[in-house]
């Protein structure tokens, strides 16, 4: 008879839990690195128009942005079908661009405020008379640096 028996059932030993914790807080903080915030809701139809000779803009923390166009679906109801402006996440009118455009400049850094630019999002189907009042707008505040946003394309795309 021997001191040592070896163990015959087949049983699988518990797994391990402790290293569960350290899993999920890394899968917890890479979430929380790589996920990027959106800035504002979009409430307005933005179909941009087409354009061949596109540049990327460097520095997101130096762009505010403008979007113009028709309310989408659910916002007609109360706001109509006409051409709308948004600026964050509100509808506004022509007169209230100039001073959101003073609360950006004044919520940047000081070195920021002089190279802030004016990204104008708007839908290919908004017509040229919002713009210009945007633009009228814009210079009253000099706010004379200004993106038109668009998407790559032939501007045959555009005459659809």
């Amino acid at each position: 008879m021997s001191k040592f028996k070896k163990k015959k059932s087949g049983d699988l030993p518990a797994i391990s839990t402790a290293s569960l914790p350290d899993i999920v807080f890394m899968l917890l903080f890479f979430f929380m690195v790589a996920t990027v915030m959106r800035d504002s809701t979009l409430m307005v139809t933005n179909t941009l128009p087409a354009a061949d000779q596109v540049q990327k803009l460097d520095k997101k923390d130096r762009i505010m942005y403008i979007y113009a166009g028709k309310p989408s679906s659910r916002y007609v109801d109360k706001y109509g079908s006409g051409a709308r402006i948004q600026l964050n996440d509100k509808f506004a009118t022509v007169e209230e661009v100039g001073a959101f455009i003073l609360a950006e400049r004044a919520s940047k850094r000081q070195e920021l405020q002089n190279v802030l630019t004016t990204a104008l999002k708007v839908d290919g189907e908004t017509k040229m008379g919002l713009v210009s009042d945007i633009k009228q707008e814009l210079r009253k505040v000099n706010a004379l640096k200004i993106n038109y946003t668009t998407r790559i394309g032939g501007y045959q795309q555009n005459m659809n």
